[in-house]
């Protein structure tokens, strides 16, 4: 066999120091302690060269900056130079083994009880299994469309009101009817019951709002005010205020004892299909056709 036809040893040579390196990588040799020394002087050198120029601040920025007061003094660190191999080594060694400045165990502490509330409020709830929902009964007995609804907080009975212009009373554990109101002469389209007082509360569109006193099943107060139908009402939870809202465009507050229109909200454009009272400051929300809410 001729020799023109071996490969060259070259790559041969490479192939087998690179596996034989991959072997032993894990065992401490001298030869691996030179290489690092190796590295690390080239990166000092390197270090050197790219910025030597930044040591010092040219005359020209010195002139501009002015005058400097005196300053803190801070700890003299020697610059890395391409010098002789011991020296090098050594004040690359110093800079490796500089502590890194650690955060103080209290603010470390607040960051990581900051961390852990964020990490609560953003948890997502997994919702727990409930059978579906199944029809319990139809209750039957108005003669129009109903158009409110409004439960008693003791969840004993519940009110609706409708198109035949009748609020009827129905028992909440049973579905039987307990008591039919008579008074609007036109559709109910609100109800609410005071949570502090005997009192069920309505609303038409015969322009109407009606005070029913529960004991005697009769009409207490009117509040005349609106120009146009009345669609919605709600109670204020901690105050004798009453809000309506209707087809002309205003949530008027009334106190609920005296009969008082205490304020007109104005500002919709469209009728105001909604209203909510809330206990904070307090406010008034009213939602309205005119595509705002206020």
């Amino acid at each position: 066999m001729s020799t023109d036809a071996l490969p060259p040893l070259g790559p041969l040579f490479a192939h087998n120091s690179k596996r034989t390196r991959a072997v032993f990588a894990s065992c401490p040799d001298d030869s691996i302690a030179d290489e690092e020394r190796s590295v690390r002087l080239r990166l000092a050198v390197k270090i050197h060269d790219e910025y030597r120029q930044f040591r010092e601040l040219p005359s020209a920025l010195l002139s501009q900056q002015g005058p400097v007061g005196p300053t803190r003094p801070k700890e003299s660190i020697k610059m890395i130079t391409a010098g002789e191999d011991t020296e090098t080594s050594r004040m690359i060694a110093k800079i490796d083994n500089t502590p890194t400045p650690q955060p103080s165990t209290f603010s470390s502490s607040t960051k990581l009880s900051q961390a852990l509330t964020l990490h609560k409020t953003t948890r997502t709830v997994k919702p727990t299994y409930h059978p579906p929902w199944k029809l319990v009964r139809v209750i039957s007995g108005h003669l129009g469309w109903v158009r409110s609804v409004a439960v008693e907080p003791g969840n004993k009975w519940f009110a609706t009101g409708a198109g035949d212009r009748v609020i009827k009373i129905w028992d909440l554990a049973s579905g039987e009817l307990r008591l039919s109101l008579t008074g609007h002469i036109s559709t109910v389209r609100g109800l609410a019951v005071s949570p502090r007082h005997p009192y069920l509360f309505s609303c038409g569109e015969d322009k109407m709002v009606k005070c029913w006193d529960l004991e005697s099943n009769k009409v207490i107060r009117h509040y005349h005010g609106h120009l146009s139908g009345v669609y919605a009402m709600d109670l204020h939870p901690t105050l004798d205020v009453l809000v309506t809202c209707g087809r002309d465009a205003s949530a008027r507050v009334w106190d609920m004892r005296t009969k008082a229109n205490i304020h007109v909200l104005t500002g919709h454009t469209g009728t105001i299909s909604d209203v909510k009272c809330q206990e904070s400051d307090p406010q008034v929300i009213t939602g309205s056709m005119d595509s705002t809410v206020r």
